[in-house]
């Protein structure tokens, strides 16, 4: 196990009816003037954002809103928040909705603090300081409501890209397993993929002797294995839910990933699928992680193979475990044709003839790679693209 340090500060709100309380966690969090950031749509019709003011309202807090976040988010609407924060003297924002509305919020807390353009901590500058984020939970996806993390598209070229920091890790989440119970089954099936991704960037690793947070992965991926297809069937089934919601978190906190070297690659390949096509994020990767996996399989059979027999429940075959590496992948690709994720570029509706431009978009040219597992060039990029075909 490698040395590492962990710091989570944030504090968690869950359970039932828990958004009634926004307000008490604003206050004592010191929060005074508040943006609301969300999408819209949902978060309205449902009443959930009506709630949300009342709570604010009891405490006296002042706020302004900010909707619009669509799936992606958009640099266009960071800067109008950012704009909107500064003129406004705010001094902690809320993000009611789920991943995408979060990832905003958070780019727009680290604006609001900097002299210069916030697309500079997506281009690889870390973030030092931001405004307090909290945030009220509509899907289990992202996992950003417990994370440093946030990823943005930027308008002009379509780029897709990550910025992280521990000043943007929300100082409070509530999250309500109800508030997802509304959600299609493809949005909810999207997520679950999110959440394993999430997981398996982690897993897939060179570090030897993590047997702990080997474990604590697995245990994840079994959850997700009972709990979605449970879902899927009941949209209603509250604790189903709630283990999804909380197993979105533990997924991308970083509990099941410290001390030990991550990967993250097909993250990074994932989203020029998504920024080039605008396709949830979920789905991109339910196609690119077992692209992925085949691809990179021979790196280190016995992982594969052990996740295979751990997750999948594939009997070891010592004498060959890259057939047991092998049927692992096969079941993964299975499970997630189950739950109505597409594994493929036809299903995604992605085209072949684009695959250039979005090795190109990564700027990797003739040398660069990604990813720590095993090292990709541009032209391995290109390889697992085709395979996904």
């Amino acid at each position: 196990m490698n040395n590492f340090t962990f710091y989570s500060p944030t504090y968690f709100v869950f359970g039932k009816g828990t958004e009634n309380e926004a307000g008490q966690y604003v206050s004592r969090f010191g929060g005074s003037k508040v943006l609301i950031h969300y999408g819209g749509g949902s978060v309205e019709r449902s009443g959930l954002l009506d709630r949300v003011k009342e709570s604010l309202k009891k405490q006296n807090i002042d706020f302004v809103q900010l909707g619009g976040v669509v799936p992606n988010p958009r640099s266009g609407l960071v800067y109008e928040g950012i704009e909107l924060c500064r003129k406004e003297n705010v001094d902690f924002i809320l993000a009611v909705g789920g991943g995408s509305v979060i990832d905003s919020a958070k780019a727009i807390a680290a604006g609001v603090k900097y002299d210069g353009d916030f697309w500079d901590f997506y281009e690889g500058k870390p973030v030092m300081e931001a405004l307090p984020v909290a945030t009220v939970l509509t899907i289990a996806a992202a996992g950003s409501e417990g994370s440093g993390d946030s990823v943005i598209t930027k308008e002009e070229g379509m780029l897709k890209r990550g910025a992280g920091g521990e000043a943007l890790r929300p100082v409070f989440s509530i999250l309500n397993p109800e508030l997802t119970q509304t959600l299609p089954p493809y949005q909810t099936a999207s997520g679950a993929t999110d959440i394993m991704a999430h997981v398996f960037e982690r897993y897939f690793t060179n570090t030897k002797e993590v047997e702990i947070t080997d474990r604590l992965c697995e245990a994840v991926l079994l959850t997700m294995i009972k709990e979605v297809p449970r879902v899927i069937e009941d949209p209603n089934n509250y604790e189903a839910r709630a283990n999804i919601m909380w197993a979105g978190m533990v997924a991308h906190n970083n509990i099941v990933g410290v001390g030990r070297e991550q990967d993250w690659s097909s993250h990074g390949i994932e989203h020029e699928l998504s920024a080039l096509y605008d396709v949830a994020h979920g789905a991109g990767l339910a196609v690119i992680f077992p692209a992925w996996m085949t691809y990179v399989m021979k790196h280190d059979i016995n992982r594969f193979a052990q996740i295979a027999v751990r997750v999948w429940g594939c009997e070891m075959n010592f004498a060959n475990p890259e057939e047991t590496a092998k049927e692992g992948i096969e079941r993964l690709k299975k499970f997630l044709t189950s739950i109505g994720m597409p594994i493929s570029f036809a299903e995604l509706g992605a085209k072949e003839e684009d695959i250039p431009l979005m090795v190109e978009k990564l700027g990797l040219g003739e040398r660069g790679t990604m990813g720590s597992f095993v090292p990709l060039t541009a032209k391995d990029v290109e390889a697992i693209y085709r395979l996904a075909l």
